[in-house]
Protein backbone atom coordinates (compact mmCIF):
# COMPACT_ATOMS: atom_id res chain seq x y z
CA UNK A 1 0.00 0.00 0.00
CA UNK A 2 1.25 3.69 -1.13
CA UNK A 3 1.91 5.70 1.57
CA UNK A 4 -0.32 8.67 1.16
CA UNK A 5 0.98 10.32 4.35
CA UNK A 6 3.68 13.17 3.28
CA UNK A 7 6.96 12.83 5.56
CA UNK A 8 7.56 15.84 7.74
CA UNK A 9 10.79 15.16 9.66
CA UNK A 10 14.14 13.94 8.38
CA UNK A 11 16.28 11.97 11.09
CA UNK A 12 18.83 14.74 11.37
CA UNK A 13 19.88 16.42 14.28
CA UNK A 14 20.12 20.22 14.95
CA UNK A 15 18.66 22.86 12.87
CA UNK A 16 18.17 20.83 9.72
CA UNK A 17 15.43 18.84 11.03
CA UNK A 18 12.91 20.82 9.18
CA UNK A 19 10.44 19.85 6.76
CA UNK A 20 11.22 18.94 3.20
CA UNK A 21 8.17 20.54 2.02
CA UNK A 22 8.94 23.59 3.58
CA UNK A 23 13.24 23.72 3.43
CA UNK A 24 14.03 21.56 0.29
CA UNK A 25 17.07 23.61 0.09
CA UNK A 26 18.24 22.41 3.09
CA UNK A 27 17.40 18.59 2.68
CA UNK A 28 19.10 18.70 -0.84
CA UNK A 29 22.04 20.04 0.75
CA UNK A 30 22.04 17.67 3.61
CA UNK A 31 21.38 14.61 1.65
CA UNK A 32 24.66 15.84 -0.83
CA UNK A 33 27.44 17.17 1.93
CA UNK A 34 28.97 14.36 3.79
CA UNK A 35 32.02 16.65 4.84
CA UNK A 36 29.89 18.93 6.97
CA UNK A 37 26.93 16.31 8.05
CA UNK A 38 27.64 13.62 10.16
CA UNK A 39 24.77 11.00 10.80
CA UNK A 40 25.70 9.25 14.61
CA UNK A 41 24.46 6.20 14.77
CA UNK A 42 21.94 5.83 17.13
CA UNK A 43 22.65 6.45 21.41
CA UNK A 44 21.71 3.03 22.54
CA UNK A 45 23.97 0.95 19.97
CA UNK A 46 27.15 2.21 20.23
CA UNK A 47 29.03 4.43 23.50
CA UNK A 48 30.31 7.59 22.71
CA UNK A 49 29.41 10.93 23.75
CA UNK A 50 26.75 12.00 24.03
CA UNK A 51 23.72 13.67 21.93
CA UNK A 52 24.37 16.84 23.26
CA UNK A 53 28.08 16.93 22.45
CA UNK A 54 26.99 15.69 18.94
CA UNK A 55 24.50 18.18 19.06
CA UNK A 56 27.11 21.18 19.53
CA UNK A 57 29.83 19.35 17.37
CA UNK A 58 27.68 19.42 14.74
CA UNK A 59 26.73 23.07 15.62
CA UNK A 60 30.07 24.01 15.37
CA UNK A 61 30.74 22.65 12.16
CA UNK A 62 27.50 24.10 10.87
CA UNK A 63 28.71 27.54 11.76
CA UNK A 64 31.73 27.30 10.22
CA UNK A 65 30.23 25.61 6.77
CA UNK A 66 28.31 28.81 7.07
CA UNK A 67 30.73 31.38 7.62
CA UNK A 68 32.86 29.39 4.78
CA UNK A 69 29.75 29.49 2.58
CA UNK A 70 29.65 33.70 2.90
CA UNK A 71 33.09 33.90 2.46
CA UNK A 72 32.56 31.47 -0.84
CA UNK A 73 29.65 33.66 -1.43
CA UNK A 74 31.43 37.23 -1.10
CA UNK A 75 34.68 35.71 -3.05
CA UNK A 76 32.27 34.62 -6.23
CA UNK A 77 30.69 37.89 -6.02
CA UNK A 78 34.11 39.26 -6.25
CA UNK A 79 34.98 37.41 -8.83
CA UNK A 80 32.23 37.60 -11.12
CA UNK A 81 32.57 41.87 -11.23
CA UNK A 82 36.23 40.78 -12.33
CA UNK A 83 34.94 38.67 -14.69
CA UNK A 84 32.17 40.95 -16.06
CA UNK A 85 34.95 43.12 -16.54
CA UNK A 86 37.21 40.91 -17.93
CA UNK A 87 34.44 40.42 -20.61
CA UNK A 88 33.76 43.67 -20.92
CA UNK A 89 37.50 44.47 -22.22
CA UNK A 90 37.18 41.42 -24.06
CA UNK A 91 34.05 42.56 -26.11
CA UNK A 92 35.68 46.06 -26.43
CA UNK A 93 38.92 44.53 -27.51
CA UNK A 94 36.63 42.11 -29.94
CA UNK A 95 35.18 44.97 -31.42
CA UNK A 96 38.41 46.58 -31.85
CA UNK A 97 40.15 43.53 -33.63
CA UNK A 98 36.70 43.39 -35.59
CA UNK A 99 36.98 47.39 -36.52
CA UNK A 100 40.94 46.74 -37.57
CA UNK A 101 40.03 43.49 -39.36
CA UNK A 102 37.86 45.63 -41.53
CA UNK A 103 39.83 48.14 -41.95
CA UNK A 104 42.66 46.08 -43.05
CA UNK A 105 40.14 43.71 -45.18
CA UNK A 106 39.08 47.13 -46.86
CA UNK A 107 42.26 48.30 -47.10
CA UNK A 108 43.65 44.97 -48.90
CA UNK A 109 40.53 45.10 -51.35
CA UNK A 110 41.63 48.47 -51.79
CA UNK A 111 44.93 47.28 -52.48
CA UNK A 112 43.79 44.35 -55.12
CA UNK A 113 41.34 46.87 -56.80
CA UNK A 114 44.27 49.07 -57.48
CA UNK A 115 46.48 46.31 -58.50
CA UNK A 116 43.86 45.13 -60.80
CA UNK A 117 43.25 48.84 -62.20
CA UNK A 118 46.82 49.34 -62.53
CA UNK A 119 47.94 45.46 -64.73
CA UNK A 120 44.24 46.75 -66.73
CA UNK A 121 46.61 49.98 -67.56
CA UNK A 122 49.25 48.12 -68.24
CA UNK A 123 48.01 45.72 -70.37
CA UNK A 124 46.45 49.03 -71.76
CA UNK A 125 49.38 50.59 -72.49
CA UNK A 126 51.44 48.20 -73.75
CA UNK A 127 48.29 47.41 -76.42
CA UNK A 128 48.69 51.05 -77.36
CA UNK A 129 52.79 50.79 -77.92
CA UNK A 130 51.96 47.99 -80.15
CA UNK A 131 49.66 49.80 -81.99
CA UNK A 132 51.77 52.89 -82.02
CA UNK A 133 55.15 51.06 -83.10
CA UNK A 134 53.02 49.20 -86.07
CA UNK A 135 51.94 52.49 -86.95
CA UNK A 136 55.03 53.93 -86.74
CA UNK A 137 56.41 51.08 -88.99
CA UNK A 138 53.64 51.90 -91.68
CA UNK A 139 53.94 55.76 -91.46
CA UNK A 140 57.59 54.91 -92.09
CA UNK A 141 57.46 52.90 -94.94
CA UNK A 142 54.76 55.50 -96.44
CA UNK A 143 57.91 58.19 -95.34
CA UNK A 144 59.79 55.99 -97.98
CA UNK A 145 56.81 55.39 -100.36
CA UNK A 146 56.58 59.26 -100.36
CA UNK A 147 60.17 59.82 -100.96
CA UNK A 148 60.21 57.75 -103.75
CA UNK A 149 57.13 59.70 -105.30
CA UNK A 150 58.71 62.62 -104.37
CA UNK A 151 61.68 61.90 -106.48
CA UNK A 152 60.04 60.19 -109.46
CA UNK A 153 57.89 63.78 -109.52
CA UNK A 154 60.86 66.38 -109.44
CA UNK A 155 62.28 63.91 -112.31
CA UNK A 156 58.93 64.29 -113.99
CA UNK A 157 58.75 67.96 -113.20
CA UNK A 158 62.24 68.97 -114.59
CA UNK A 159 61.39 66.77 -117.85
CA UNK A 160 57.86 68.49 -118.78
CA UNK A 161 58.87 71.73 -117.24
CA UNK A 162 60.06 72.56 -121.76
CA UNK A 163 56.28 71.88 -122.39
CA UNK A 164 55.11 74.17 -119.31
CA UNK A 165 57.02 77.27 -121.27
CA UNK A 166 55.53 75.99 -124.15
CA UNK A 167 52.33 75.77 -122.63
CA UNK A 168 52.32 79.25 -121.14
CA UNK A 169 53.15 80.80 -124.61
CA UNK A 170 50.20 79.53 -126.18
CA UNK A 171 48.09 80.78 -123.41
CA UNK A 172 49.37 84.14 -123.81
CA UNK A 173 49.00 83.82 -127.68
CA UNK A 174 45.60 82.23 -127.49
CA UNK A 175 42.12 83.66 -125.67
CA UNK A 176 40.67 80.40 -125.04
CA UNK A 177 42.49 79.56 -121.91
CA UNK A 178 43.62 82.10 -119.04
CA UNK A 179 45.98 80.76 -117.53
CA UNK A 180 47.88 77.15 -117.22
CA UNK A 181 45.75 75.91 -114.14
CA UNK A 182 42.62 76.55 -116.62
CA UNK A 183 44.32 74.55 -119.05
CA UNK A 184 44.99 71.88 -117.08
CA UNK A 185 41.40 71.91 -115.19
CA UNK A 186 39.95 71.26 -118.60
CA UNK A 187 42.70 68.49 -119.53
CA UNK A 188 42.10 66.98 -116.02
CA UNK A 189 37.87 67.09 -116.85
CA UNK A 190 38.44 65.77 -120.13
CA UNK A 191 40.34 62.81 -119.02
CA UNK A 192 37.57 62.28 -116.20
CA UNK A 193 35.27 62.59 -118.66
CA UNK A 194 36.54 60.21 -120.83
CA UNK A 195 37.25 58.31 -117.74
CA UNK A 196 33.68 57.88 -116.84
CA UNK A 197 32.69 57.67 -120.69
CA UNK A 198 34.65 54.14 -120.83
CA UNK A 199 33.18 52.93 -117.63
CA UNK A 200 29.67 53.91 -118.23
CA UNK A 201 30.44 51.69 -121.86
CA UNK A 202 31.92 49.18 -120.30
CA UNK A 203 29.12 48.92 -117.69
CA UNK A 204 26.53 49.76 -120.50
CA UNK A 205 28.32 46.52 -121.91
CA UNK A 206 27.69 44.65 -119.17
CA UNK A 207 24.00 45.46 -119.03
CA UNK A 208 23.54 44.70 -122.73
CA UNK A 209 25.22 41.08 -122.42
CA UNK A 210 22.98 40.89 -119.44
CA UNK A 211 20.12 41.10 -121.21
CA UNK A 212 20.87 39.28 -123.98
CA UNK A 213 21.21 36.30 -121.54
CA UNK A 214 18.07 37.04 -120.18
CA UNK A 215 16.31 36.97 -123.27
CA UNK A 216 17.97 34.08 -124.50
CA UNK A 217 17.00 32.52 -120.96
CA UNK A 218 13.53 33.91 -121.02
CA UNK A 219 13.10 32.86 -124.65
CA UNK A 220 14.10 28.93 -124.17
CA UNK A 221 11.89 29.19 -121.13
CA UNK A 222 9.36 30.45 -123.87
CA UNK A 223 10.41 27.39 -126.18
CA UNK A 224 10.31 24.87 -123.75
CA UNK A 225 6.79 25.99 -121.58
CA UNK A 226 5.42 26.49 -125.61
CA UNK A 227 6.94 22.54 -126.08
CA UNK A 228 5.06 21.54 -123.13
CA UNK A 229 2.12 23.47 -123.92
CA UNK A 230 1.89 21.86 -127.44
CA UNK A 231 2.35 18.30 -126.01
CA UNK A 232 -0.48 19.11 -123.30
CA UNK A 233 -2.55 20.05 -126.45
CA UNK A 234 -1.86 16.73 -127.93
CA UNK A 235 -2.68 14.95 -124.99
CA UNK A 236 -5.74 16.87 -125.08
CA UNK A 237 -7.16 16.16 -128.34
CA UNK A 238 -6.61 12.41 -128.08
CA UNK A 239 -8.13 12.45 -125.07
CA UNK A 240 -10.63 14.27 -126.53
CA UNK A 241 -11.03 12.05 -129.47
CA UNK A 242 -11.15 9.27 -127.49
CA UNK A 243 -13.88 10.77 -124.81
CA UNK A 244 -15.93 11.47 -128.40
CA UNK A 245 -15.58 7.94 -129.52
CA UNK A 246 -16.86 6.99 -125.70
CA UNK A 247 -19.74 9.34 -125.74
CA UNK A 248 -20.77 8.55 -129.46
CA UNK A 249 -20.98 4.79 -128.68
CA UNK A 250 -22.79 5.36 -125.23
CA UNK A 251 -24.94 8.12 -127.32
CA UNK A 252 -25.99 4.48 -129.50
CA UNK A 253 -26.46 2.44 -126.81
CA UNK A 254 -28.86 5.39 -124.74
CA UNK A 255 -30.99 5.49 -128.18
CA UNK A 256 -31.12 1.92 -128.08
CA UNK A 257 -32.65 1.86 -124.18
CA UNK A 258 -34.61 4.28 -125.01
CA UNK A 259 -36.05 2.71 -128.35
CA UNK A 260 -36.47 -0.50 -125.95
CA UNK A 261 -38.03 1.65 -122.75
CA UNK A 262 -40.30 2.93 -125.38
CA UNK A 263 -41.12 -0.13 -126.84
CA UNK A 264 -41.53 -1.76 -123.61
CA UNK A 265 -43.59 1.42 -122.53
CA UNK A 266 -45.96 0.94 -125.44
CA UNK A 267 -46.46 -2.91 -124.93
CA UNK A 268 -47.27 -2.30 -121.26
CA UNK A 269 -49.88 0.26 -122.02
CA UNK A 270 -50.92 -1.91 -124.98
CA UNK A 271 -51.05 -4.62 -122.57
CA UNK A 272 -52.85 -2.63 -119.67
CA UNK A 273 -55.67 -1.55 -122.11
CA UNK A 274 -55.82 -5.45 -123.37
CA UNK A 275 -56.52 -5.85 -119.48
CA UNK A 276 -59.06 -3.46 -119.08
CA UNK A 277 -61.22 -3.98 -122.53
CA UNK A 278 -61.11 -7.51 -121.07
CA UNK A 279 -62.22 -6.73 -117.68
CA UNK A 280 -65.16 -4.32 -119.61
CA UNK A 281 -66.52 -6.99 -121.93
CA UNK A 282 -66.51 -9.80 -118.84
CA UNK A 283 -68.36 -7.21 -116.79
CA UNK A 284 -70.28 -6.73 -119.74
CA UNK A 285 -71.27 -10.00 -120.26
CA UNK A 286 -72.15 -10.14 -116.68
CA UNK A 287 -74.26 -7.42 -116.89
CA UNK A 288 -72.29 -5.64 -114.00
CA UNK A 289 -70.63 -1.94 -114.19
CA UNK A 290 -66.75 -1.73 -114.36
CA UNK A 291 -66.18 -1.15 -110.46
CA UNK A 292 -62.16 -1.11 -111.00
CA UNK A 293 -60.47 1.70 -112.25
CA UNK A 294 -58.04 1.48 -115.35
CA UNK A 295 -54.85 1.55 -113.44
CA UNK A 296 -56.43 -0.79 -111.04
CA UNK A 297 -54.88 -4.08 -112.93
CA UNK A 298 -53.89 -6.43 -109.81
CA UNK A 299 -57.69 -6.23 -108.99
CA UNK A 300 -58.85 -6.50 -112.53
CA UNK A 301 -56.75 -9.59 -112.92
CA UNK A 302 -57.85 -10.79 -109.85
CA UNK A 303 -61.23 -10.41 -111.33
CA UNK A 304 -60.15 -11.71 -115.21
CA UNK A 305 -58.99 -14.77 -113.45
CA UNK A 306 -62.09 -15.58 -111.87
CA UNK A 307 -64.37 -15.21 -114.63
CA UNK A 308 -61.76 -17.69 -116.61
CA UNK A 309 -61.85 -20.13 -113.97
CA UNK A 310 -65.80 -19.77 -113.93
CA UNK A 311 -65.88 -20.41 -117.99
CA UNK A 312 -63.13 -22.87 -118.01
CA UNK A 313 -65.69 -25.19 -115.25
CA UNK A 314 -68.59 -24.25 -117.12
CA UNK A 315 -66.67 -26.14 -120.69
CA UNK A 316 -65.59 -28.75 -118.82
CA UNK A 317 -69.07 -29.43 -117.70
CA UNK A 318 -69.93 -29.40 -120.99
CA UNK A 319 -68.11 -31.38 -122.50
CA UNK A 320 -69.06 -34.17 -120.12
CA UNK A 321 -72.14 -34.06 -120.93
Amino acid sequence: MPNLKPTTRIDVIGKLDLSPEKEPGFYLESKQQKKFLIKPPNWDTVGGDSIELLAIQNEREYQSMIKLQQEMLEHAKVQGKLNSKRVEEIYEMQMNLRKRFTEVNDFMKECEEKKRIAEEKIIEEQEKQLEMKGKIEEFQKEIAVLTEFRDIMSETVERFEPYEEIIKEVIDKTEAWSSVKDCTDRCDALMLAQKEIAEMEKEKYKDIESKRAEMAKIASEAALKTLGFMNELTQMEKEYKSARSDCLKWEKVLADVKDSIAEDELTKKRMFDGIHLMYRDLCKRRGINPYHKKLNIEKQLDFIRDEIEILQKVVNGCRQK
